[in-house]
C-alpha cells in the first residue's frame, strides 16, 4: 500500500498515477489525507456485459469494479486485486438511474473519506485510521455519460468541450460531425489559412480549455435529476447538455479534481480502427464513404472531384475514386498480409480468425484486437498501399496511440505529442470524408491532457475485464 510513496522511482517521468498532477494536487489540497501513504486512491469502472456468454441484448449485467492505485502497476490491474463492489443485474441497462444503485457505494466512500476505518498494519505492528477517496472513473463513452450525467448523444456530445462544442449536421448522411479541428492549432499555423483543402473557409476560432471541477460543480448543482423511464417529449430543456446532477458530486473532494471521468483509450481505439479499416476496405455498414456522404460534400461545396456523377437519365450514380480508396488488388494484398501474421502466444488473438481474404474484409474484431491492430499490424499491412500522404497520416495516428499507451512517458514530450495529433487529425480532415469525424475521433484530442492529469493509460485498464472475461 505504500509502494507509491516508498519504492516508486521519482525521476520526473510518468510511470504511475502517483506521478500525475492530480495526485500531487490532492496532496496539496488535502495535506492531512496525503500525509498518510496508506490511504487509498481508488479507480472505478463499470460497463454492461452478458453473464451467459452470448451477444444477446436481452440481458445486461453491470459490474462496478474498484482498483487500488496505491499498488505498483504490475499488481493494480491484476484480477485478484480488483474489487467487485456492486453487481447491477437486470434485463436492461441502468442508464440514467445508475446513481440509485451507486448510492450505497457513495455512502461508504463518504464514510471512508470523512471518518475512516480503524485498521491494524501487520507489517509495522501499529494501528492507524484508514481513509480512502475515489481518484477517477474509467468507462467507455456511453457509460461515461451515465456516470457524469452528460448527454453524450446530443449535438454537443463532448463532455470536455461542453457547450463550446460546434457540430455540423450532414443532411443526407443523417448525423452530426465535428470537423473544426484547426481551432486547436497554434494561432499562426498555415493550416488555418487553407480553404480548398478543408471546408472552404479560413479558421479564426480558438478552442476553449476544459472547465475546472469547481466551474462544473456550479453549472450542475441546480440541474434537476429525474429518475425512472420517461416517454418522448418529456425533456424540459433539450438545449441543456447536462441531464442530471451526478451522485458523485456528493463526495466532498470531487469538485477539486481536475479530471473526474477518464476516457477509455481502448474503446476510442476500437471505434477509430473500425472507421479506418471499414472505409479503406469499403465494408458495408462500417465505411464512412458512400453516395449520401458524397451528396453532403456537394451540398457543402467541398472537394468537387469527389461529387457523384450521374448518367444521362439520372438513374445511376458513379462515385469517383478517392485518395483513401483501395483497389481490389490492394484490398487483397492488405488482407493477405494480415492473414499471414503470426504472433507469440498471449500477445493477441489469432489474426486469421477475423480476416476474410475472399470477401476482403475484417470481421469480429474485439477491443484488444483493434488495440493491437492500430498500434502494430495496420502500419505493416499498409506498406506500399494508398498514396503516400494518406498512408503517412494513418501511420502517424497509429504512432500517436502507441506513444500515448507507453508504460513510461516523458512529460516534456506531451506538448509535442498534442501538436502532432492535432496536425494529424487536420490531415485526416483533408483526405477523409466529413462523415469520418464523429465524436470518437474528436475526443482523441483530449487524451494527452488526461495523461498529464491522471497518469499513463495502461493503469486505466480496469475496463479490460470485458476482454479478460471474454464478453
Amino acid at each position: 500500500m505504500v509502494w507509491h510513496d516508498k519504492e516508486r522511482k521519482k525521476d520526473g517521468l510518468i510511470r504511475h498515477p502517483a506521478d500525475s498532477k492530480q495526485w500531487q494536487n490532492i496532496n496539496k489540497e488535502f495535506p492531512e489525507f496525503g500525509s498518510e501513504a496508506r490511504n487509498l486512491r481508488l479507480g472505478l469502472s463499470t460497463d454492461g456485459m452478458n453473464p451467459f456468454g452470448t451477444l444477446s441484448t436481452q440481458h445486461s449485467t453491470w459490474p462496478v469494479l474498484l482498483t487500488i492505485y496505491n499498488l505498483p502497476p504490475w499488481l493494480c490491474m491484476k484480477r485478484k486485486y480488483i474489487m467487485l463492489s456492486l453487481l447491477i443485474s437486470g434485463p436492461k441497462q441502468p442508464g440514467n438511474d445508475i446513481d440509485v444503485y451507486l448510492a450505497p457505494l457513495v455512502d461508504d466512500l463518504m464514510l471512508l473519506w470523512s471518518e475512516g476505518v480503524p485498521m491494524f498494519d501487520v507489517h509495522t505492528g501499529t494501528n492507524f485510521n484508514l481513509r480512502a477517496m475515489l481518484f477517477c472513473t474509467i468507462n467507455d463513452f456511453p457509460a461515461y455519460g451515465n456516470l457524469a450525467g452528460y448527454k453524450v448523444r446530443s449535438a454537443k456530445a463532448c463532455p470536455i468541450c461542453d457547450d463550446s462544442m460546434e457540430k455540423q449536421y450532414l443532411k443526407f448522411y443523417g448525423k452530426n460531425v465535428y470537423m473544426r479541428t484547426r481551432k486547436w492549432l497554434d494561432r499562426f499555423h498555415p493550416y488555418r489559412k487553407m480553404k480548398a483543402q478543408f471546408n472552404g473557409k479560413t479558421e479564426e476560432g480558438v478552442a476553449r480549455g476544459p472547465l475546472s471541477g469547481m466551474q462544473l460543480y456550479e453549472r450542475t448543482k441546480h440541474v434537476r435529476t429525474m429518475y425512472g423511464k420517461r416517454g418522448k417529449g418529456t425533456d424540459s430543456n433539450k438545449e441543456e447538455v447536462w441531464k442530471k446532477r451526478s451522485i458523485l458530486w456528493d463526495l466532498p473532494y470531487w469538485r477539486y479534481l481536475s479530471v473526474r471521468h477518464c476516457l477509455d483509450v481502448m474503446h476510442i481505439e476500437k471505434n477509430v480502427c473500425d472507421s479506418i479499416v471499414g472505409t479503406l476496405l469499403d465494408v458495408p455498414g462500417k465505411t464512412k464513404d458512400g453516395l449520401n456522404v458524397r451528396k453532403d460534400m456537394m451540398r457543402l461545396n467541398i472537394r468537387p472531384k469527389l461529387w457523384p456523377q450521374y448518367n444521362e437519365d439520372g438513374s445511376r450514380a458513379y462515385l469517383p475514386r478517392a485518395c483513401y480508396t483501395l483497389s481490389r488488388e490492394e484490398k487483397r494484398r492488405f488482407c493477405e498480409c494480415l492473414y499471414g501474421i503470426k504472433v507469440p502466444t498471449g500477445y493477441s488473438s489469432n489474426v486469421k480468425r477475423f480476416v476474410s481474404v475472399v470477401d476482403k474484409r475484417l470481421v469480429g474484431m474485439k477491443t484488444h484486437d483493434c488495440h493491437v491492430m492500430m498500434q502494430v499490424f495496420l502500419p505493416i499491412a499498409l506498406r506500399g498501399l494508398l498514396s503516400k500522404h494518406v498512408r503517412l497520416a494513418i501511420v502517424k495516428l497509429c504512432l500517436f496511440f502507441n506513444n500515448i499507451c507507453r508504460k513510461v512517458i516523458n512529460p516534456a514530450e506531451l506538448d509535442n505529442l498534442q501538436r502532432d495529433v492535432i496536425e494529424t487529425l487536420c490531415k485526416f480532415e483533408m483526405y477523409f470524408p466529413p462523415s469520418f469525424f464523429d465524436i470518437m475521433v474528436h475526443v482523441v484530442i483530449h487524451l494527452v491532457r488526461e495523461v498529464k492529469e491522471c497518469g499513463p493509460f495502461f493503469c486505466d485498464g480496469c475496463t479490460l475485464w470485458k476482454d479478460i472475461w471474454g464478453s
